[in-house]
């Protein structure tokens, strides 16, 4: 009977997983199988694989072919590897300690490198939570700041009302800078006055002057007549003579 090792479906749409089992060759898919050997879930990353390590190898070596997908798995698994390595010692070409220490050794590299890819799975997904978060806190600050730039057109300036005191206040700062400016007009009137009543003082003083001149001059004129009347009257007496 032809046996192969392959895998079922089972899980639904978009939850997909697998067994691996092992089955005539010759049954439907969905048809009986042998024996279940373990499972393989291809969603998770790196792909997680749960197998029989001891019954799959037994049934390698019994003759089962396993399909491609399942020679894969079963390569990731090193049990490609042990199954060739056991050939070796059944044949005599390698003793048993040597085929567990060159397995130990291949598996010991395997797992560093399982591991190493984890870990850089693992900074990926972090560095990728931290650039989707900073954007996400960028894009929340452009939002907010668009709706306060948006409320801040559309609110009304808040109209000032002013308190009873405040009024009163200011009524007593306008009715004292009035007081100061009739005081300042009130001082400045005198001032003004004083040079208007200047102005008639030398206009008086002027026409004063002009009297005392015309004053001085006709006393000068009335005197020389005067003086010319004698002479006449001695002109007049030497004719009578």
């Amino acid at each position: 009977m032809a046996v192969k090792i392959r895998l079922t479906r089972r899980g639904r749409k978009k939850r997909v997983n697998y067994d691996v089992i092992v089955a005539d060759s010759r049954s439907p898919r969905d048809g009986r199988l042998i024996e279940k050997l373990g499972t393989y879930n291809p969603l998770s990353n790196p792909a997680t694989i749960v197998l029989n390590e001891e019954k799959t190898l037994d049934w390698l070596l019994k003759g089962a072919q396993p399909t491609d997908t399942v020679k894969r798995i079963l390569s990731y698994k090193g049990i490609m590897l042990k199954k060739h390595l056991q050939i070796g010692v059944l044949k005599g070409a390698i003793t048993q300690e040597a085929a567990d220490a060159k397995f130990e050794e291949w598996l010991k590299g395997k797992e560093s490198a399982i591991t190493s890819k984890v870990d850089s799975l693992a900074r990926k997904k972090a560095d990728e939570a931290k650039a989707r978060l900073e954007a996400e806190k960028k894009v929340n600050e452009a939002k907010a700041e668009a709706l306060r730039q948006k409320n801040k057109v559309a609110e009304p300036e808040p109209e000032v009302v002013e308190t009873p005191e405040e009024a009163v206040a200011e009524a007593a700062e306008t009715v004292e800078n009035a007081e100061v400016e009739e005081a300042a007009e009130v001082v400045e009137t005198p001032a003004s006055v004083e040079t208007t009543e200047e102005a008639p003082k030398v206009e008086e003083e002027k026409v004063e002057e002009v009297k005392a001149e015309a004053a001085t001059e006709e006393p000068k004129a009335e005197e020389s007549p005067v003086a010319e009347a004698p002479a006449a009257d001695e002109a007049e007496e030497e004719e009578k003579k």
